[in-house]
Protein backbone atom coordinates (compact mmCIF):
# COMPACT_ATOMS: atom_id res chain seq x y z
CA UNK A 1 0.00 0.00 0.00
CA UNK A 2 1.60 3.32 -1.05
CA UNK A 3 0.72 5.39 2.27
CA UNK A 4 1.62 8.40 1.06
CA UNK A 5 -0.64 8.30 -2.07
CA UNK A 6 -3.84 7.65 0.54
CA UNK A 7 -3.01 10.60 2.57
CA UNK A 8 -2.22 12.93 -0.16
CA UNK A 9 -5.25 12.16 -1.65
CA UNK A 10 -7.63 12.40 1.64
CA UNK A 11 -5.81 16.16 1.76
CA UNK A 12 -6.78 17.15 -1.70
CA UNK A 13 -10.50 15.45 -1.30
CA UNK A 14 -10.73 17.37 2.05
CA UNK A 15 -9.60 20.47 0.58
CA UNK A 16 -12.09 20.50 -2.55
CA UNK A 17 -14.59 19.31 -0.08
CA UNK A 18 -14.17 22.45 2.02
CA UNK A 19 -14.50 24.80 -1.09
CA UNK A 20 -17.48 22.92 -2.41
CA UNK A 21 -19.26 22.54 0.96
CA UNK A 22 -18.20 25.69 3.20
CA UNK A 23 -20.95 25.16 5.83
CA UNK A 24 -19.39 21.56 7.16
CA UNK A 25 -15.88 22.00 6.48
CA UNK A 26 -14.85 21.27 9.78
CA UNK A 27 -15.96 18.23 10.48
CA UNK A 28 -14.42 17.71 6.66
CA UNK A 29 -11.18 19.29 8.44
CA UNK A 30 -11.49 16.45 11.02
CA UNK A 31 -12.29 14.07 9.26
CA UNK A 32 -9.46 14.07 7.06
CA UNK A 33 -6.37 14.76 9.76
CA UNK A 34 -8.19 11.80 11.94
CA UNK A 35 -8.00 9.23 8.42
CA UNK A 36 -4.37 10.93 7.72
CA UNK A 37 -3.31 10.25 11.24
CA UNK A 38 -4.45 6.32 11.04
CA UNK A 39 -2.44 6.51 7.67
CA UNK A 40 0.86 7.64 9.39
CA UNK A 41 0.59 5.38 12.15
CA UNK A 42 -0.26 2.16 9.88
CA UNK A 43 2.85 3.27 7.61
CA UNK A 44 5.21 3.86 10.61
CA UNK A 45 4.53 -0.03 11.49
CA UNK A 46 1.51 0.37 13.94
CA UNK A 47 0.89 2.72 17.24
CA UNK A 48 3.80 1.03 19.19
CA UNK A 49 6.09 2.04 16.63
CA UNK A 50 4.71 5.34 15.80
CA UNK A 51 6.08 7.58 18.30
CA UNK A 52 9.37 7.17 17.07
CA UNK A 53 8.87 7.13 13.11
CA UNK A 54 9.75 10.82 12.75
CA UNK A 55 12.04 10.52 10.06
CA UNK A 56 8.87 9.62 7.44
CA UNK A 57 7.01 12.59 8.87
CA UNK A 58 9.37 14.42 7.73
CA UNK A 59 9.60 12.93 4.81
CA UNK A 60 5.81 12.78 3.96
CA UNK A 61 5.99 16.90 4.94
CA UNK A 62 8.69 17.84 2.49
CA UNK A 63 6.89 16.36 -0.29
CA UNK A 64 3.04 17.24 0.87
CA UNK A 65 4.49 21.12 1.15
CA UNK A 66 6.12 21.18 -2.39
CA UNK A 67 2.89 19.42 -4.37
CA UNK A 68 0.16 20.75 -1.77
CA UNK A 69 1.82 24.02 -0.58
CA UNK A 70 1.63 25.38 3.11
CA UNK A 71 0.01 24.13 6.31
CA UNK A 72 1.54 20.46 6.41
CA UNK A 73 4.87 20.96 8.10
CA UNK A 74 5.95 18.07 10.53
CA UNK A 75 4.57 19.79 13.95
CA UNK A 76 1.02 19.38 11.86
CA UNK A 77 1.63 16.07 10.81
CA UNK A 78 2.68 14.87 14.11
CA UNK A 79 -0.25 16.66 15.61
CA UNK A 80 -2.98 14.52 13.02
CA UNK A 81 -0.93 11.56 14.35
CA UNK A 82 -1.91 12.23 17.98
CA UNK A 83 -5.18 13.38 17.29
CA UNK A 84 -5.89 9.57 15.76
CA UNK A 85 -4.07 7.70 18.44
CA UNK A 86 -6.61 9.97 21.29
CA UNK A 87 -9.84 9.78 19.55
CA UNK A 88 -9.37 5.89 18.40
CA UNK A 89 -9.66 5.50 22.31
CA UNK A 90 -13.55 4.65 21.94
CA UNK A 91 -14.13 8.48 21.58
CA UNK A 92 -16.41 10.94 19.43
CA UNK A 93 -14.88 13.63 17.00
CA UNK A 94 -16.80 16.31 18.46
CA UNK A 95 -17.42 18.62 15.60
CA UNK A 96 -18.27 22.35 17.65
CA UNK A 97 -14.73 21.89 18.21
CA UNK A 98 -12.29 23.19 15.57
CA UNK A 99 -9.00 21.36 14.50
CA UNK A 100 -7.45 24.57 16.41
CA UNK A 101 -8.98 23.39 19.79
CA UNK A 102 -7.69 20.16 19.15
CA UNK A 103 -4.53 21.31 18.34
CA UNK A 104 -4.40 22.84 21.68
CA UNK A 105 -5.87 19.98 23.77
CA UNK A 106 -3.68 17.28 22.34
CA UNK A 107 -0.33 17.85 24.65
CA UNK A 108 -2.32 17.59 27.45
CA UNK A 109 -1.58 14.03 28.91
CA UNK A 110 -3.88 13.17 31.50
CA UNK A 111 -6.99 11.52 29.17
CA UNK A 112 -9.28 12.76 31.83
CA UNK A 113 -8.49 16.77 31.55
CA UNK A 114 -8.46 15.57 28.10
CA UNK A 115 -12.23 14.90 27.94
CA UNK A 116 -13.08 17.02 30.29
CA UNK A 117 -12.07 20.51 28.56
CA UNK A 118 -13.58 18.64 25.32
CA UNK A 119 -16.57 18.36 27.03
CA UNK A 120 -16.61 22.30 28.93
CA UNK A 121 -15.65 23.62 25.07
CA UNK A 122 -18.54 21.71 23.30
CA UNK A 123 -20.82 22.57 26.46
CA UNK A 124 -19.63 26.45 26.76
CA UNK A 125 -19.07 27.23 23.08
CA UNK A 126 -15.79 28.31 24.28
CA UNK A 127 -13.47 30.10 22.18
CA UNK A 128 -9.66 28.65 21.56
CA UNK A 129 -8.72 31.52 23.52
CA UNK A 130 -11.39 30.67 26.67
CA UNK A 131 -10.18 27.26 26.17
CA UNK A 132 -6.81 28.55 26.83
CA UNK A 133 -7.40 30.31 29.55
CA UNK A 134 -9.28 27.87 31.67
CA UNK A 135 -5.85 25.21 31.00
CA UNK A 136 -3.55 28.25 31.78
CA UNK A 137 -6.06 28.54 35.46
CA UNK A 138 -5.57 24.46 35.83
CA UNK A 139 -9.81 24.56 36.02
CA UNK A 140 -9.49 20.60 35.73
CA UNK A 141 -7.05 20.31 38.75
CA UNK A 142 -9.81 22.26 40.77
CA UNK A 143 -12.75 20.51 40.13
CA UNK A 144 -10.82 17.64 41.69
CA UNK A 145 -9.51 14.30 39.61
CA UNK A 146 -11.34 11.60 38.89
CA UNK A 147 -14.48 13.56 38.63
CA UNK A 148 -17.51 11.47 36.93
CA UNK A 149 -18.19 13.74 33.63
CA UNK A 150 -21.02 11.02 32.68
CA UNK A 151 -23.24 11.72 35.83
CA UNK A 152 -22.33 15.78 36.90
CA UNK A 153 -24.65 17.32 40.01
CA UNK A 154 -24.60 21.24 40.47
CA UNK A 155 -21.51 20.87 43.09
CA UNK A 156 -19.67 18.54 40.48
CA UNK A 157 -17.65 21.15 38.40
CA UNK A 158 -17.49 23.77 41.14
CA UNK A 159 -13.50 24.80 41.43
CA UNK A 160 -11.60 24.47 44.60
CA UNK A 161 -10.20 26.87 44.78
CA UNK A 162 -12.19 29.46 43.20
CA UNK A 163 -10.47 32.24 41.86
CA UNK A 164 -12.01 35.61 42.74
CA UNK A 165 -10.58 39.20 40.87
CA UNK A 166 -9.39 42.07 43.06
CA UNK A 167 -8.16 45.22 42.81
CA UNK A 168 -4.81 44.04 44.99
CA UNK A 169 -4.53 40.81 46.01
CA UNK A 170 -1.30 40.82 48.33
CA UNK A 171 -4.10 42.97 50.58
CA UNK A 172 -6.23 41.62 53.10
CA UNK A 173 -9.81 41.94 52.76
CA UNK A 174 -13.19 41.98 54.70
CA UNK A 175 -15.54 40.08 53.49
CA UNK A 176 -17.22 43.55 52.95
CA UNK A 177 -14.60 44.09 50.36
CA UNK A 178 -14.52 40.59 49.27
CA UNK A 179 -18.34 41.09 48.72
CA UNK A 180 -17.79 44.01 46.35
CA UNK A 181 -15.12 42.84 44.15
CA UNK A 182 -17.64 39.85 43.46
CA UNK A 183 -20.21 42.02 42.27
CA UNK A 184 -17.68 43.93 40.38
CA UNK A 185 -16.57 40.98 38.57
CA UNK A 186 -19.45 38.82 38.63
CA UNK A 187 -19.24 37.75 35.60
CA UNK A 188 -15.86 35.82 35.91
CA UNK A 189 -17.47 34.81 39.48
CA UNK A 190 -20.35 32.99 37.81
CA UNK A 191 -18.14 30.97 35.61
CA UNK A 192 -15.79 30.61 38.18
CA UNK A 193 -18.27 28.67 40.38
CA UNK A 194 -19.02 25.83 36.71
CA UNK A 195 -21.66 25.98 34.55
CA UNK A 196 -25.21 27.22 34.69
CA UNK A 197 -25.04 29.80 37.62
CA UNK A 198 -27.44 32.96 36.63
CA UNK A 199 -27.22 35.96 39.67
CA UNK A 200 -30.80 36.78 41.33
CA UNK A 201 -29.14 39.40 44.06
CA UNK A 202 -26.95 40.16 46.67
CA UNK A 203 -27.87 41.12 50.23
CA UNK A 204 -31.13 39.16 50.05
CA UNK A 205 -33.14 40.65 53.05
CA UNK A 206 -34.60 37.59 54.71
CA UNK A 207 -37.27 37.97 58.04
CA UNK A 208 -37.09 34.78 60.45
CA UNK A 209 -39.22 35.36 63.18
CA UNK A 210 -38.23 39.10 64.51
CA UNK A 211 -35.09 39.38 62.80
CA UNK A 212 -33.67 39.85 60.04
CA UNK A 213 -30.79 38.53 58.06
CA UNK A 214 -28.68 38.44 54.19
CA UNK A 215 -28.18 36.19 52.46
CA UNK A 216 -24.74 36.89 50.47
CA UNK A 217 -25.90 35.59 47.49
CA UNK A 218 -28.62 34.42 45.70
CA UNK A 219 -28.26 32.38 42.48
CA UNK A 220 -29.98 30.02 40.05
CA UNK A 221 -28.77 27.42 38.34
CA UNK A 222 -30.58 26.62 35.08
CA UNK A 223 -28.97 23.41 34.14
CA UNK A 224 -29.96 21.96 37.70
CA UNK A 225 -32.72 24.07 38.01
CA UNK A 226 -32.29 24.95 41.52
CA UNK A 227 -31.78 27.83 44.23
CA UNK A 228 -27.91 28.44 45.24
CA UNK A 229 -26.93 30.26 48.37
CA UNK A 230 -23.74 31.41 48.51
CA UNK A 231 -22.17 32.35 51.81
CA UNK A 232 -18.83 34.21 52.06
CA UNK A 233 -16.18 34.03 54.83
CA UNK A 234 -12.73 35.12 55.19
CA UNK A 235 -12.15 32.82 57.76
CA UNK A 236 -11.49 29.00 58.25
CA UNK A 237 -14.29 26.84 57.79
CA UNK A 238 -16.25 26.46 60.85
CA UNK A 239 -18.90 24.41 62.15
CA UNK A 240 -21.70 27.35 62.90
CA UNK A 241 -21.48 28.12 58.91
CA UNK A 242 -23.35 24.73 58.47
CA UNK A 243 -26.11 26.00 60.56
CA UNK A 244 -26.47 29.31 59.01
CA UNK A 245 -26.47 28.14 55.78
CA UNK A 246 -28.88 25.26 56.18
CA UNK A 247 -31.20 27.90 57.56
CA UNK A 248 -30.63 30.00 54.58
CA UNK A 249 -31.54 27.08 52.14
CA UNK A 250 -34.88 26.18 54.41
CA UNK A 251 -36.35 29.76 53.59
CA UNK A 252 -35.67 29.39 50.03
CA UNK A 253 -37.24 26.45 50.26
CA UNK A 254 -40.19 27.51 51.87
CA UNK A 255 -40.07 31.07 50.61
CA UNK A 256 -38.76 31.59 47.35
CA UNK A 257 -38.33 28.34 45.02
CA UNK A 258 -41.53 26.77 43.18
CA UNK A 259 -42.68 23.14 42.93
CA UNK A 260 -40.82 22.45 39.49
CA UNK A 261 -37.92 23.52 41.35
CA UNK A 262 -35.17 21.26 42.60
CA UNK A 263 -34.04 21.33 46.34
CA UNK A 264 -31.79 24.33 46.99
CA UNK A 265 -28.10 24.13 47.32
CA UNK A 266 -25.84 25.84 49.70
CA UNK A 267 -21.96 27.06 49.15
CA UNK A 268 -20.05 27.93 51.48
CA UNK A 269 -16.72 30.17 49.78
CA UNK A 270 -13.99 30.18 52.90
CA UNK A 271 -10.40 31.28 53.29
CA UNK A 272 -9.21 27.52 54.61
CA UNK A 273 -11.04 24.05 54.28
CA UNK A 274 -11.86 21.89 57.78
CA UNK A 275 -12.01 18.81 56.62
CA UNK A 276 -13.21 17.51 60.47
CA UNK A 277 -16.31 20.27 60.20
CA UNK A 278 -17.52 19.20 57.07
CA UNK A 279 -17.41 15.32 58.10
CA UNK A 280 -20.27 15.92 60.61
CA UNK A 281 -22.14 17.94 58.12
CA UNK A 282 -25.46 15.35 57.18
CA UNK A 283 -27.00 18.02 54.66
CA UNK A 284 -25.64 16.74 51.37
CA UNK A 285 -26.47 20.03 49.50
CA UNK A 286 -23.91 21.84 51.32
CA UNK A 287 -20.55 22.26 49.91
CA UNK A 288 -17.55 24.11 50.86
CA UNK A 289 -14.79 25.46 48.72
CA UNK A 290 -12.39 28.16 49.17
CA UNK A 291 -11.11 30.69 47.02
CA UNK A 292 -8.39 32.44 46.15
CA UNK A 293 -7.53 36.18 44.74
CA UNK A 294 -6.13 37.06 41.46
Amino acid sequence: MNYYNEIKDTLVKNEVYKKVKDYSKNRSDLNAYFEVGRLIVEAQGGEARAKYGNRLIKEYSLKLTEELGRGYNVTNLKNMRQFYLRIKKGRTVCDQLQWSHYRYLLPIIDEQAFDYYVMITEMLNLSVRELRERIKSKEYERIGKNVNLENTKVNTLIKNPILIKVKNKNERLTEYALHQSILENMENFLKELGVGFAFIGSEIKIKMGDRYNYIDFLLFNVKYNCYVVIELKITEMKAEYIGQVTKYINYVDKHIKEMHNDKTVGVIICRKENKYVMEYCTNLNIFVSTYETI
